[in-house]
């Protein structure tokens, strides 16, 4: 089982879940996504994306690494979009698909147009981490910000 995090959170997410698979006989992966914890690139050259179909290969070549021909993923958030891409671009490799958040590549096409405001406020948090504000915030006010995600 691949087990993918979302933004802006860890492979801590999934500290209470992966030993309960791995005691049912599973193997567990819980990576970082690119950009989060030791994640790095060789080459200071490589162009930063978190692109979907970016985190998409990054799974698949995470797979290859581990010599893994098919697995379960499992994601929420950037997670589940990395999972979701795997499992349309790539369907032989996934032998089961759990996406927290449902299916979540995005249409691009789309992504521009406003969307109700019930929905709207719930994403909130997105930009907010992008600013020095939410940086700030973040770090004065963790507890209380992961309480409201």
């Amino acid at each position: 089982m691949l087990l993918l995090h979302g933004f802006p959170y860890s492979i801590d997410s999934y500290i209470d879940v992966a030993p309960m698979l791995a005691a049912r006989g599973c193997r567990v992966i819980v990576p970082y996504l690119r950009g989060h914890g030791s994640t790095r690139f060789l080459d200071s050259a490589t162009p930063r994306s978190g692109q979907q179909a970016a985190i998409g290969v990054d799974a698949i070549a995470l797979m290859d690494a581990l010599q893994l021909n098919h697995a379960v993923l499992a994601g929420y958030d950037w997670g589940g979009r990395a999972a979701c891409v795997v499992a349309a671009l790539w369907p032989e490799r996934c032998t089961g698909l759990v996406s927290v958040n449902s299916y979540l590549i995005q249409d691009i096409a789309k992504a521009g147009l406003p969307l109700s405001p019930a929905i709207e406020s719930g994403i909130w948090y997105q930009y907010y981490f992008q600013t020095e504000r939410g940086r700030a915030g973040l770090t004065v006010h963790r507890r209380e910000i992961a309480r409201i995600l």
